[in-house]
């Protein structure tokens, strides 16, 4: 399909990734925590694939080579943001005449276990985000991408034994930092067991 499309059929890129969509856009939420951001990253690191599509040399998996294009996008975007840090052009609304929209929500009760996990996927992000980008990074693509070893080592560029090491201290640091939230949350449940 690929060399199709190099060929002169470019309608069928869409096809070619369609199945890379949702794993591209999740890649790049996970980093940027901003769905239009998000979106944004998505759709250039597509149009970069499109564009680079006749250097593919086949070496990796498209998909291997997608999600690399993705992560170097998102961390770009991420590059881009600290260094040049926005200012907000809203009113504080704590400043007296200032007028914000009521945020709207469903005053049903709620039940205690949608809060619970809406407390744990919370505790989670926060974690993940706390992590160094290095073990963020193979935490993403192995345990939340389910990417294979050898495809999420390939993507990294590193060594699967590499890898490995990383995976296993970013989950390390996971259930150091998430044990005590979660067994203070609700300490009859075993939350971080599959940690």
């Amino acid at each position: 399909m690929i060399a199709r499309i190099v060929a002169g059929e470019p309608h069928l890129f869409h096809d070619l990734i369609r199945p890379y969509e949702r794993r591209v856009y999740a890649m790049a939420l996970s980093f940027l925590h901003n769905e239009a951001d998000a979106e944004d990253a998505a759709q250039d690191a597509f149009l970069k694939a499109f564009r680079n599509l006749a250097g593919f040399r086949g070496e990796s998996q498209f998909g291997t080579w997608l999600i690399s294009i993705t992560l170097n996008e998102a961390r770009s975007r991420l590059r881009r943001t600290k260094a040049a840090p926005m200012t907000s052009l809203d009113l504080d609304p704590d400043e007296p005449g200032a007028v914000s929209p009521a945020l709207l929500r469903d005053w049903r009760e709620i039940p205690s276990q949608a809060l619970e996990r809406q407390e744990v996927r919370v505790l989670l992000q926060e974690a993940i985000a706390a992590l160094p980008e290095n073990y963020r990074t193979v935490f993403l693509l192995r345990d939340v991408d389910e990417l294979g070893t050898n495809e999420a080592a390939a993507v990294l560029n590193i060594t699967v034994a590499s890898l490995k090491v990383r995976l296993h201290r970013a989950r390390m640091m996971l259930q150091k930092s998430l044990a005590p939230s979660l067994k203070h949350l609700n300490p009859t449940r075993r939350w971080f067991q599959w940690l």
